[in-house]
């Protein structure tokens, strides 16, 4: 990619200076999406499951949710706003008025996409460390995590959002891809246990299983060979999806 560092950030900068004026409305959905289901499922279902994982259920539940923050806060950026400004507000063809070229919209974008995932992950981390559910230090390598979780469903919705004629095509988004993805994807209970060994490869299939179990291991203090096809995984398809998109972004605001 040909990408101009000052122009990207250019792009990157008019959302946060946009963000700045509505963050009080946007992040409480987002948030505590996440901070319900821990208080909700953890502490009552959590009542009748004494363990989980060799843990207690909370503190199962926690590391899987923060990447589950991380992914909301990408995933709705780079839906539903991007496409706003690329159908609606037209924002995108003022900026290609001035110097700055496609390349530099989609990594301005993805940046803006990682740090919103960024910001509702790492609040989330310090409520699961305020609530004691985060062993420290052991649980700061989930840190990393939570940009790179940002990345790959800032690359996924990306795609979807350069390819769909209708917003209301977003519902199937939601429903029907990050829903299942958040119900099985190891967050509330561990696949190995529960899948029969012929199925456990359409779990590795799913994008939000790697960061939650990388999550669970990085909380864990734990370290095994699988956590390397997991960040393998999490960093070869947002390059494949990444490529995807700037030919998506290319053909729609060059033609």
């Amino acid at each position: 990619m040909s990408v101009s560092a000052p122009h990207a950030l250019a792009v990157w900068g008019r959302n946060a200076s946009m963000y700045r004026r509505t963050w009080k409305r946007n992040i409480l959905p987002n948030f505590f999406e996440p901070v319900f289901y821990l208080a909700s499922i953890g502490l009552g279902v959590g009542a009748y499951i004494t363990t989980m994982g060799g843990t207690s259920y909370l503190a199962f539940l926690a590391p899987g949710l923060v990447a589950v923050a991380a992914m909301n806060g990408a995933s709705f950026e780079v839906t539903y706003n991007i496409y706003v400004r690329l159908h609606f507000e037209k924002a995108y063809d003022a900026m290609l008025t001035t110097p700055i070229e496609p390349d530099d919209v989609l990594a301005g974008e993805i940046l803006w996409a990682i740090t919103r995932g960024g910001i509702y992950g790492g609040c989330f981390f310090v409520v699961v460390t305020l609530a004691g559910l985060a062993p420290l230090p052991a649980a700061l390598w989930a840190l990393p995590l939570i940009p790179l979780t940002g990345l790959l469903f800032a690359s996924v919705g990306m795609v979807f959002s350069l390819k769909i004629p209708e917003i209301d095509l977003f519902s199937f988004y939601f429903t029907l891809f990050l829903t299942p993805l958040f119900l099985f994807s190891d967050v509330f209970f561990p696949l190995q246990e529960r899948l029969p060994e012929q199925w456990l490869w359409l779990g590795e299939a799913l994008p939000l299983l790697h960061p939650v179990r990388l999550a669970r291991a990085a909380f864990r203090g734990e370290a095994s060979p699988i956590l390397l096809w997991d960040l393998g995984y999490m960093l070869g398809l947002s390059a494949l999806l990444l490529a995807w998109a700037r030919r998506g972004v290319r053909n729609r605001l060059t033609n």
